[in-house]
């Protein structure tokens, strides 16, 4: 099997609902999304994917989609306000966790036909979530998840700042 992962930093807002903890107020982030795609062989030129290609459709959508943008859920009561005044807002379907939000650029990715396996958010250079599909039988997504499992990324590279 082959791998290989692009890097995409982008800057994000977001709140928790149901969260007791300080991340239940308006705060914002400098992610970085590691996007791994995995074949079993490579393409006539050698390669998984070419890396400009996943920059093309992935880091592009991120930049039109979620960065510099207030990732909400779309039951949270301060849509309504944060729209009225022009403030670009991005709806989640469920609570912008760094879980959901890697899950929703997996599903892009995978969406988009890359053979996607696993998809991780650094939210600070500490605290990562990482999502890859279950390969358990009657899972339709066609992804498989890795042998070593999900979260075994090391800290990538950056500045320091304290943990949420």
């Amino acid at each position: 099997m082959f791998r290989v992962s692009r890097q995409i930093d982008f800057c994000y807002g977001h709140r928790l609902l149901d969260y007791e903890g300080k991340c239940r107020h308006l705060h914002g982030h400098n992610g970085r999304a590691i996007v791994t795609i995995e074949a079993s062989g490579l393409d006539r030129r050698g390669m998984v994917l070419d890396f400009s290609e996943i920059k093309r459709v992935v880091s592009r959508w991120i930049d039109e989609n979620l960065d510099h943008r207030m990732l909400l859920f779309r039951e949270d009561p301060l849509v309504p306000v944060l729209a009225s005044k022009g403030e670009p807002v991005y709806l989640m379907d469920a609570n912008p966790t760094a879980e959901n939000i890697a899950k929703t650029i997996f599903d892009f990715a995978a969406g988009q036909g890359f053979p996607v396996v696993e998809v991780t958010l650094w939210e600070t250079p500490h605290c990562s979530a990482t999502y890859c599909p279950d390969a358990s039988p009657g899972n339709n997504s066609g992804a498989t998840a890795p042998a070593t499992g999900c979260c075994g990324e090391p800290n990538p590279p950056g500045d320091e700042e304290t943990d949420p």
